[in-house]
């Protein structure tokens, strides 16, 4: 068992915010929803080579929409994007969204991660799981470790995924003085992730699968992989404040947020699409040093990276990849 803590905190600890899961009843993938029905300004910040995301463009600070209604992560890779229409669906039941013309329009950026070499890759996340999401919504903190975004989620898997460990979904929150920063993060990245220490939670295992590799000690000594996948990895995840931000903030926001992934994954690779969205809910009725939020969003990515990590279960299913996890680690192959 490892000896490290789970971090406390939840990106729900910021009022008007709910999270909902919905897992794929046939094979390990889903998709997790943030709603914010009220609306909030977002930004966004793709660094990754290989993304999968929607309604980014919007999100630009030059561009007219301000708010954002719910914010979705989900699995199937692109295919997974077809959920952002039901949580759409929902929220336009309920009423919510952006006033055009005669209609409201709820707005959904998305984002995905690849899992599709768990199970049959023709079951994806489609429009009645995304609905699914925001019916099981709650303001309490949510489920983390193999659920919703992270249920077919894995890390290191710099030698391919034969020799990778289940990754997952987490969340944590920082308070500095009037000011809270949540996270919910979905980690499926080919880095491993390490603890606050640098030392490896859950990664790349050596070629028996019975020790942990340390991918980029392996890759410093002259051990990378022959090739390096592209488009088949990704963390993608959301950072929410209640102080006042405008949209070009917001997008500093996000970017400042990226600095909790090189905290907590190693080795950071142009084969991963991380992507990271910020709200601001405004609730606190103040402004906010962007500096200060931004190393409070980078300490709350980084928390909820491992958080994720540290609650997920090994996954050992019939037709599937042996994938251990860090709460059982040291393993043994079965």
């Amino acid at each position: 068992m490892t000896d490290q803590a789970l971090h406390t905190g939840s990106i729900t600890d910021l009022p008007g915010l709910s999270v909902g899961h919905a897992d794929h009843p046939q094979r390990p993938t889903g998709c997790t929803v943030l709603l914010c029905p009220q609306g909030a300004v977002c930004g966004v910040e793709v660094r990754g080579g290989a993304p999968g995301t929607r309604e980014t463009d919007l999100l630009r600070p030059e561009n007219t929409v301000q708010t954002v209604h719910a914010v979705l992560l989900t699995g199937g890779s692109a295919f997974g994007l077809d959920a952002a229409g039901g949580v759409m669906r929902w929220l336009d039941e309920q009423g919510h969204g952006l006033a055009v013309g005669p209609a409201r329009v709820p707005i959904v950026p998305a984002a995905v991660l690849f899992d599709l070499w768990l199970g049959d890759a023709q079951m994806r996340p489609d429009a009645a799981l995304g609905h699914a999401a925001c019916v099981a919504a709650s303001s309490q903190a949510p489920q983390q470790g193999n659920v919703g975004a992270g249920l077919g989620a894995s890390v290191g898997k710099m030698h391919g995924i034969a020799r990778a460990m289940r990754g997952g979904i987490g969340t944590a929150s920082v308070s500095v003085g009037a000011f809270t920063v949540g996270a919910l993060v979905a980690v499926n990245a080919i880095g491993d992730v390490l603890d606050a220490d640098g030392r490896v939670l859950a990664g790349a295992r050596t070629e028996d699968g019975l020790a942990l590799l340390d991918s980029t000690q392996a890759l410093l000594a002259g051990h990378g992989p022959p090739q390096w996948m592209v488009g088949m990895a990704t963390t993608i995840g959301v950072v929410a404040t209640d102080a006042q931000l405008n949209k070009a903030q917001a997008t500093q926001l996000a970017g400042l947020a990226h600095h909790g992934l090189s905290r907590s994954i190693s080795p950071v690779t142009t084969g991963d699409g991380d992507c990271l969205f910020a709200l601001a809910s405004g609730s606190t009725g103040r402004a906010g040093d962007i500096n200060a939020l931004g190393a409070m969003a980078a300490e709350a990515v980084a928390r909820a990276i491992r958080n994720a990590v540290l609650s997920a279960k090994a996954l050992n299913e019939p037709g599937m990849p042996w994938l251990p996890a860090a709460s059982d680690w040291p393993g043994r192959q079965p």
